[in-house]
């Protein structure tokens, strides 16, 4: 089969051309991530910036104690000629060394490396081969304690402290280390994180609060859009009404209503044909048919049988044209747009029944069929409803004569009306073959017919529903027992 071609691009292409694809994404979804996205990443890196800034104020804040403890240990180290004085005691460094959680380790060496006093596993301070005596060097470092089982590493905080001593002559170095181990400092640091980040999640969390509610009353008028094009009808073409939506909103309402319009002209344009048709129709098939009826008249007193019998299938062509335009103008008029330009009045709905069967008597009596009304006392004296009283009862008309054509000879019709559930019901009721359960939707469809017996147009129901939804009602087919059908129609009882 050969592929149809726009351009250069094949029709089953295009579904594979990115942008022209449609989205499979919720419009809502997609602007809540693109607009919570971004809060998430800030918020991490908030995070991440606000746990480095609450280390280095620990490490000030420790760094500040180290070098207050390295020159307090130096002041206890005094030099005595060539010697050193030690004065510490061993109150003070069992108090330094009380919390086993944040141990304080110290060392004092001359010359630098030297062990003299303290922890001889201290870390070396970086190379310096002429450092600042009495400024402090800050550094990080690792300290080896506990015995052969227990061994570990312990992650510290240093300073080291260079001071010189001796008699002028001969000048020495001696480095005290203070170290400090970064637990207290990590806590320090895990804290301030904590403190900082618990409020700014709420603050996250509230603001994706207001974001999705915002996206939902943003986006509320395209939802009010589909909910306003979901429940229309397939052959309401109005103009969609969404004044106080937002602009974006509004264009697209605009744009729609252009396509509608333009379908109703359409659909106009077809209807007035189809009325013109009917009305220029009419005309001639009354004559066609009174012609016929003539010649056929004529034609019982010849001896021809194939005259009267050619005679005969003319007449019931043109009987049936002319119910075919006759319903199509039926048709027309219960079309939305006419309906909406005809007057809505209150009107009985049973004497409105009634003078339908009466009007229908001569039919019935013609095709063989008993027709008769239900008994009055069965049924409420006066049932008002709202509506177009000529359509309604161009409906019953139809229902009744539907009932003639297929019915059968020696029938019975019956036509009521009662009230149930706040709605008036008008009913035709027969006791024909009925309608399999299978066709009694289908033969609401234009042009659809059960059966080929009889002349009906396969319009005569499609009528009916037209004219009853079009009134807030409803039409349906039920069977009867033990044989026959019962077309009912449902309208709101009048206020």
């Amino acid at each position: 089969m050969a592929r149809r071609w726009i351009g250069r691009l094949p029709l089953g292409a295009l579904r594979r051309v990115p942008g022209l694809t449609p989205g499979t994404r919720s419009l809502h979804r997609h602007l809540l991530l693109w607009l919570l996205l971004p809060q998430i990443v800030l918020w991490i890196t908030g995070a991440c910036f606000t746990y480095q800034l609450a280390d280095s104020y620990a490490n000030l804040a420790i760094d500040a104690s180290l070098t207050t403890a390295s020159r307090a240990l130096a002041r206890q180290v005094k030099p005595s000629g060539n010697g050193l004085l030690i004065d510490f005691p061993r109150a003070a460094q069992d108090i330094i060394e009380a919390d086993p959680d944040d141990r304080v380790y110290y060392m004092v060496s001359t010359p630098p490396g030297e062990f003299i006093l303290g922890n001889s596993q201290m870390p070396a301070p970086p190379p310096n081969d002429n450092p600042r005596l009495g400024q402090p060097y800050l550094y990080d470092g690792m300290v080896r304690e506990g015995g052969p089982e227990t061994r570990r590493d312990v992650n510290v905080r240093v300073v080291a402290l260079y001071l010189a001593y001796g008699e002028p002559g001969k000048p020495q170095r001696m480095l005290v280390q203070v170290a400090r181990s970064r637990a207290s400092r990590e806590e320090l640091a895990r804290q301030i994180l904590i403190d900082t980040a618990l409020p700014l999640s709420g603050l996250i969390l509230l603001m994706s609060i207001i974001v999705w509610g915002g996206i939902r009353g943003g986006l509320a008028p395209l939802a009010r859009l589909r909910s306003v094009v979901e429940s229309r009808a397939p052959n309401d073409l109005a103009p969609i009404r969404l004044e106080a939506a937002p602009e974006e909103v509004r264009g697209l309402a605009r744009a729609l209503n252009a396509l509608l319009a333009e379908v109703r002209e359409n659909v106009v344009a077809q209807k007035r044909f189809i009325s013109d048709a009917a009305h220029q129709l009419r005309t001639p098939l009354a004559g066609l048919k009174s012609q016929t009826e003539l010649a056929l008249a004529s034609a019982a007193c010849s001896n021809d049988p194939e005259l009267r019998a050619r005679l005969q299938r003319v007449h019931e062509s043109a009987a049936r044209s002319a119910h075919l335009v006759s319903q199509l103008l039926a048709l027309a008029r219960a079309e939305p747009e006419a309906a909406m330009a005809q007057s809505r009045t209150r009107f009985d709905l049973q004497r409105l029944a009634r003078e339908v069967a009466a009007g229908q008597v001569p039919r019935a009596l013609a095709a063989g069929i008993d027709l008769g009304t239900e008994d009055s006392d069965a049924a409420p004296l006066r049932l008002h409803v709202l509506g177009n009283a000529m359509l309604i009862r161009e409906a019953l008309v139809n229902l009744v004569d539907n009932a003639i054509r297929y019915a059968g000879r020696g029938a019975s019709i019956t036509v009521g009306v009662r009230e149930e559930g706040g709605n008036a019901i008008a009913f035709v009721e027969d006791t024909g073959g009925g309608l399999p359960e299978a066709d009694r939707e289908r033969v609401f469809q234009r042009f659809a017919r059960a059966t080929h017996e009889g002349n009906g147009c396969g319009l005569g129901l499609a009528i009916v529903r037209e004219i009853v939804e079009r009134s807030n009602g409803r039409v349906t087919l039920e069977p009867v027992l033990p044989h026959g059908l019962r077309a009912v129609v449902r309208l709101p009882l009048a206020a």
